[in-house]
């Protein structure tokens, strides 16, 4: 998999410069996974925490899913990998856990909000509400909190790849 990342044009308007910036950081990820096998996406940060490379995908999985399809249009989808009962499930794999499988739900996840983005404006409310305050969020807030969450783990995924392979870069 080859991932090239594409810089928001400077003179964008905010918008186009909000969604420039979180495809950014969505490439940046995948880029991060790029030319690894399954075994080496599912190696943990270091003990004991469980963070890994295939665990933060499934993890953003999980977060686009949640502020796109339950917060912004208020679909019922409920989470893929975590629990009630398991809150960092996207973290701990099974044997049929692959790499092919978490990618293909990410960039569904990603499709999805693309899709559900599309119909509101920035100023828009969202039709489902916060699972912890209640409270509609704007279109904005919601891009805003995604650049921050890819952002901060693509930060964990730089230093989880180094480990691997000794990979660095940006």
């Amino acid at each position: 998999m080859t991932t090239e990342r594409r810089f928001p044009a400077v003179d964008a308007g905010e918008r186009a410069m909000l969604e420039g910036w979180l495809e950014f950081h969505r490439q940046t990820l995948a880029m991060k996974c790029a030319g690894l096998t399954d075994a080496q996406l599912a190696i943990a940060s270091v003990e004991p925490s469980p963070l890994s490379l295939m665990g933060l995908v499934r993890h953003m999985a999980d977060v686009e899913r949640s502020w796109y399809r339950r917060v912004l249009a208020g679909e019922a989808a409920p989470p893929l990998y975590w629990s009630d009962a398991e809150p960092d499930g996207e973290f701990h794999f099974g044997e049929g856990d692959t790499w092919q499988e978490a990618y293909a739900s990410w960039q569904a996840e990603i499709e999805a909000a693309r899709r559900n983005a599309a119909d509101f404006g920035l100023d828009d409310l969202s039709k489902g509400r916060h699972r912890r305050t209640g409270e509609q969020i704007s279109l904005r807030w919601i891009h805003t909190h995604m650049i921050e969450e890819y952002a901060r783990h693509n930060g964990h995924a730089d230093l989880i790849r180094e480990r691997i392979d000794g990979a660095t870069g940006d």
